[in-house]
């Protein structure tokens, strides 16, 4: 099959990076594992959470040190964000303001992009497709603006 593959890519003149097109399964996977870390934290499900998570998660935030005005980069990994999650950290959130906007921006093989809106931040997620499953790698976010 995989020859087959090949043989048709070459006739076709698309590159091998065309067949590796996602399924629906993938999309579906991939929202639902953003949506476990998003509602998990809002429910305080630790066990959510860390369905959602690589063990070696990488959560960073640019900050600004108010003494001196310069940046810094605050991170977590996977441990801190359960046991913020487990201590209900988003519990106190009303549920009229938890706000769980997913946009999957992009997919390629094994690796996605995923944009999360909750209520007081935005996350931009890269996850990994990993022993079959899709999980959270990578968050970079930031503090929406105070209104």
């Amino acid at each position: 099959m995989r020859k087959f593959l090949f043989t048709l890519s070459a006739i076709l003149g698309v590159g091998p990076s065309v067949l590796l097109a996602q399924t629906s399964a993938d999309s579906a996977a991939i929202r639902k594992t953003a949506l476990n870390y998003v509602e998990g934290w809002y429910e305080g499900d630790a066990v959510r959470m860390e369905s959602a998570l690589h063990p070696e998660l990488a959560k960073r935030i640019v900050l600004v040190d108010e003494k001196t005005g310069k940046n810094w980069l605050d991170a977590m990994g996977a441990s801190k964000l359960v046991s913020g999650t487990r201590r209900g950290g988003g519990k106190n959130t009303p549920k009229d303001q938890q706000q769980k906007d997913v946009y999957i921006l992009d997919i390629f093989g094994n690796a996605a992009s995923v944009k999360a809106i909750m209520s007081g931040w935005i996350d931009y997620m890269h996850l990994a497709k990993w022993n079959g499953e899709w999980k959270i790698v990578n968050v970079l976010w930031e503090y929406k603006p105070k209104k």
